[in-house]
């Protein structure tokens, strides 16, 4: 009779636990979803106040294609060469490739915005990047980049390889 009644207590324990871990992921997609929401309001006042129309994706990305290019597009483990300048809402820089100088990157290994983004352009194609915080650095950024920032980049995509 004591062995159930532990055994009862533990199922419970498990129960409760289980429903602790359910309401958290619940309440962390929530989350996501409300600062999605909060990210794409500052992205579309920004479009309005700069004069720009953007294309946007169900993930909630914006882009800007300003050369079409004429070669291939990456595909999502591509390599690819870029320049670019990454910038906050209010123009801020945080980092930019120098001069003509470009980065090779795997698209495996950059934010989601630019795993998504980069494969809308073509090679030797250019625009802009509208990277809401959930495609980008989120709540856990690098150093300069502030929590939940709404990020901007200017790409050029020299070569896909």
């Amino acid at each position: 009779m004591i062995l159930f009644f532990n055994k009862k207590i533990v199922m419970n324990k498990l129960s409760v636990i289980a429903a602790l871990f359910v309401l958290l992921i619940f309440s962390a997609c929530n989350k996501d979803e409300k600062q999605l929401e909060k990210d794409i309001e500052l992205i579309e006042r920004y479009l309005n106040e700069n004069s720009l129309t953007a294309q946007r994706t169900n993930s909630g990305l914006h882009y800007i294609i300003t050369v079409e290019g004429a070669g291939v597009n990456p595909a999502a483990n591509s390599m690819v060469e870029v320049l670019y300048k990454g910038y906050f809402l209010d123009s801020i820089i945080f980092d930019e490739t120098e001069g003509n100088q470009t980065v090779e990157l795997s698209l495996n290994n950059v934010i989601k915005g630019w795993q998504e983004g980069l494969q809308l352009f073509n090679e030797g194609g250019s625009g802009t990047l509208l990277v809401p915080s959930t495609l980008g650095y989120g709540r856990n950024p690098p150093t300069g980049i502030p929590q939940n920032a709404v990020l901007i980049f200017d790409i050029q995509l020299v070569r896909v390889r």
